[in-house]
């Protein structure tokens, strides 16, 4: 089970940290993401973290402002949010799937996440 915090409103250019806390024993099995979905459009991709951590990857639209990070120890995964934007608007999730992906694309498919928590609404205001 992951359960997502951190949500809100927020100002244009203002930051939020989002966290996604799981109970499994296996966490640190699990490469971990975040997806968004903002309403009418598709899900889509933010940032992917590996097994260790030491291997991330970030959504065009969101480098440079975003950073993922976990703590294996905590079985929790973060997602750091700067300078944010209206556009940034969405409910986000976090996604666990087992092992690494096999390339960069795969991480980036949602298709690939065995796992998802409920959601949690960022909202950023103009």
């Amino acid at each position: 089970q992951l359960v997502e915090s951190g949500g809100g409103l927020v100002q244009a250019g203002g930051s939020l940290r989002l966290s996604c806390a799981t109970s499994g024993r296996t966490f640190s099995l699990y490469a971990m993401g975040w997806f968004r979905q903002a309403p009418g459009k598709a899900r889509e991709f933010v940032a992917t973290i590996g097994l260790s951590g030491s291997a991330t990857d970030f959504a065009d639209s969101v480098k440079g402002r975003f950073t993922i990070s976990r703590d294996n120890a905590k079985n929790t995964v973060y997602l750091q949010m700067n300078s944010l934007k209206p556009e940034d608007t969405a409910v986000y999730y976090c996604a666990a799937r087992f092992y690494n992906a096999p390339s960069p694309q795969a991480a980036r498919n949602s298709n690939g996440y065995n796992y998802w928590g409920q959601g949690t609404q960022v909202t950023v205001s103009s």
